[in-house]
């Protein structure tokens, strides 16, 4: 499992870059929901997926209704999206 840092770093790598008020909607999100690691990560992934860009406001709605319904994995964090009709 990979650190919220180490996860920027990966996908920096990749190509994508965050600007550094998306970094801080990043860490913001984390401190104000208390959300672990993979939480954070994966709606990171989602917004990029969903928005096709990182979207600071959308992640931080995504990661609090995600830690409010108490998802306790990744697939059932994905689950939740779906259900709600994010990825269509």
């Amino acid at each position: 499992m990979k650190t919220v840092e180490e996860y920027i770093s990966y996908l920096e790598s990749k190509g994508f870059l965050f600007a550094e008020d998306s970094i801080g909607f990043i860490y913001f999100g984390k401190q104000y929901t208390n959300a672990p690691d993979w939480l954070v990560n994966t709606c990171i992934e989602m917004t990029l997926k969903i928005q096709k860009r990182f979207d600071g406001s959308f992640y931080v709605s995504l990661l609090e209704s995600l830690t409010t319904q108490k998802v306790k994995n990744r697939e059932q964090a994905i689950q939740f999206a779906e259900n709600k009709g994010l990825f269509s």
